[in-house]
């Protein structure tokens, strides 16, 4: 198959996949997933964050944590270049794409076609809206396509995805459905990587349990560990395991004392033991062999 029959097959995938009606699609979620759904809506709602946002408070009590993904500066560049690299004349897919700005930056990057999917339906719309404001092709060759899709069961086709980013999402997901999900999608030697949070620092664990308006009940408890990397190994090679802000997520708060401690952590993210303490920690899965 060529490489425009292959495209063009994938985006008439995604097309069949969008025309799943809102009954349809609620009625074959589960309870734990009507409640992610209803949580991101929640979350990614501008109008509900216009709302609140002149009550300091009520901000707080939803979108508190948002102060500390500023330390988060070199995990995020890190990400961003690992996508430069790998989505160019690659198609790639947001694994749960958010507001969908990792789908726009692979398409910028030279993706032959840059997918993002979510459960939340406010997502896929705030997506569509941006890529519309970057001026990208919807839909087409070298373009974006967002669309609603349940990441346990995507309804793509077999063995059609290049490179995958999973980025704070597998923890709202149960694994043992997402592993087989995401090596069924993924081609043959395709990558994916997977950007988590880590379940080790107890100061981190504290102030989730504190701020439970901020997550899912879920969530809070899936929150992953290298027991879910081993997991991973029964379905992919893992490769390049980095540890991310030790201390530096303090500076999220304490802004002045962020150089000092982006500094240490440099030093102490590849401490071995020292690094599980890590708020961030990246890593790789590679899909072996021709099946």
């Amino acid at each position: 198959m060529s490489c425009s029959n292959e495209i063009f097959d994938l985006i008439g995938a995604v097309k069949v996949i969008d025309k799943i009606t809102d009954e349809e699609w609620n009625k074959g979620l589960s309870d734990r997933k009507t409640k992610e759904l209803e949580f991101h809506n929640r979350d990614r709602d501008e109008k509900f964050e216009q709302e609140i946002i002149t009550n300091n408070d009520t901000y707080e009590q939803f979108y508190g944590n948002r102060k500390y993904y500023r330390a988060a500066k070199r995990s995020k560049l890190y990400v961003q270049d690992w996508i430069t690299r790998e989505s160019k004349n690659k198609v790639f897919l947001d694994y749960a794409c958010g507001n969908g700005d990792n789908v726009i930056h692979a398409c910028k990057s030279g993706a032959k076609l840059a997918l993002g999917f979510d459960i939340s339906s406010i997502s896929i719309k705030n997506g569509i809206k941006s890529a519309e404001k970057e001026n990208l092709k919807i839909n087409k060759e070298h373009g974006v396509c967002f669309f609603q899709a349940d990441a346990e069961n995507t309804k793509l086709p077999d063995d059609c995805i290049d490179t995958v980013v999973c980025s704070g999402m597998l923890h709202h997901l149960d694994l043992s459905y997402a592993f087989p999900e995401l090596r069924r999608i993924l081609k043959p030697n395709g990558k994916i990587l997977v950007v988590e949070a880590l379940d080790y620092n107890p100061v981190i664990k504290l102030y989730r349990m504190l701020t439970p308006d901020m997550r899912t009940e879920w969530e809070k408890n899936h929150i992953l560990s290298l027991k879910d990397v081993n997991f991973a190994s029964r379905f992919f090679a893992i490769d390049e395991i980095y540890y991310w802000h030790v201390l530096g997520y303090i500076g999220g708060k304490i802004t002045f004392l962020f150089p000092l401690l982006d500094h240490i952590d440099r030093f102490i993210e590849k401490i071995p033991y020292i690094q599980r303490l890590a708020w961030i920690f990246t890593f790789v899965m590679r899909k072996e062999g021709n099946n």
